[in-house]
């Protein structure tokens, strides 16, 4: 039975776990007991071979009235977060395991194939490059892997790392029970032999299904019809996996949008960023991709002062690495960069990033000169050609 005392926020909650014990405290006394169970799941789903994954979520600050984005940041997790989270999970898991007793054959369920090894050898050898080896012979050795992956001089390193393992692997997919072999119901993400999606009713349909079996389950409710048939089931599992596609194309269109409209109206800016991956097929033209902690976003950088012919241009592909007038760009390099939208024709808008250090062309190789009346040479000043790519 569940008495709440309160409704909090993430913010409200992780204070209450932040501060001294207080026995008077009923609320925060409650909050500090589910963070220390929640430490005990968490630490359960580790040692089992769960994986701890990221990705770059933003958020928009909104103006109240004209609804245009005042800010954009990477979403902050709160070990409130975690709570929540480990507590959602037990209940998917728990669930997923009560209606699979009652109906083994007609259970909505979420599963999490396996990576194949050539969907990760780009990263593996991405890490090869900063001296770490990833291994993805099963779940519990590659978190693992990423667990030691840690770079002491750069704290961001593991976290850019655990973003592009996720990249590397298939999406999770909703299915009947009835048209898989129990061993292909795994969860390789969470490391759980079965799981679905119980605890979100208000946004998902597969939470309102699964409610359905539950409370078949329990005896509270009957079971809908259309709940006992397996075709059926096969086809709302394939329409789910589709919206569910959908539905996270339309979210980074949004994002697209908002910060197109974010750097539109609050002018360029200057940032770090780190490296994602460096182009060096022969012939293309020199280019790399970079993730921009501070908002979140990525974009891709043109050097377009060199051409992709440049005898001075040498590429690395096995280093992942690019070099020019002795200077180098490498995956996961940390970089500076300005952010600004640049105009297009019929109202069009398109988010740029150009390089600003290190310097990385032409200038960096060549010290013009020309001779002056006395038979010496004088330096030529030259305007500095900016770099710009389309994201």
């Amino acid at each position: 039975i569940i008495h709440s005392v309160g409704a909090l926020t993430y913010q409200q909650a992780q204070a209450m776990i932040d501060q001294p014990d207080d026995p008077n405290d009923v609320q925060a006394c409650a909050v500090k007991g589910l963070a220390s169970l929640a430490r005990k799941l968490r630490k359960r789903r580790l040692e089992a071979g769960a994986l701890t994954l990221a990705s770059p979520e933003v958020k928009f600050v909104l103006d109240s009235e004209s609804l245009n984005p005042t800010d954009v940041q990477a979403y902050t997790l709160y070990e409130a977060n975690a709570v929540v989270e480990e507590f959602m999970l037990f209940a998917n898991v728990t669930v997923s395991k009560k209606i699979l007793r009652h109906y083994p054959t007609l259970s909505v369920l979420r599963r999490h194939p396996s990576p194949n090894r050539s969907m990760f050898d780009t990263l593996i050898s991405k890490a090869r490059c900063r001296g770490f080896d990833i291994d993805i012979e099963d779940s519990k050795r590659l978190a693992d892997s990423l667990d030691g992956a840690v770079l002491e001089s750069d704290p961001f390193f593991n976290k850019l790392l655990r973003i592009l393992s996720t990249r590397c692997m298939s999406p999770a997919q909703y299915f009947c029970s009835g048209e898989y072999k129990p061993s292909d119901w795994h969860h390789y993400g969470l490391a759980a032999p079965v799981y679905t999606h119980f605890t979100s009713p208000i946004r998902r349909y597969a939470d309102v299904c699964v409610h359905r079996l539950l409370a078949a389950a329990i005896g509270v409710a009957p079971l809908p019809v259309h709940l006992s048939s397996k075709s059926y089931l096969h086809n709302l599992a394939a329409n789910m996996n589709r919206r569910h596609r959908s539905a996270q194309l339309a979210g980074r269109d949004s994002v697209q949008l908002h910060t197109l409209l974010f750097f539109s109206g609050d002018g360029a800016k200057e940032e770090d960023a780190y490296v994602l991956d460096v182009d060096t097929a022969e012939g293309s033209e020199p280019s790399f991709s970079v993730l921009i902690p501070r908002y979140g976003i990525e974009g891709r950088v043109k050097l377009t002062e060199i051409s992709p012919t440049d005898e001075g241009l040498v590429r690395i592909p096995e280093k992942h690495c690019m070099k020019y007038g002795g200077m180098a760009i490498q995956v996961f390099d940390r970089v500076k960069v300005k952010i600004w939208v640049k105009e297009l024709e019929d109202f069009q808008r398109e988010l740029m990033v150009d390089l600003l250090e290190p310097k990385f062309g032409k200038e960096t190789t060549r010290k013009h000169t020309l001779p002056n009346k006395t038979g010496g040479s004088k330096p030529v000043k030259r305007s500095r050609v900016k770099r710009q790519s389309k994201k």
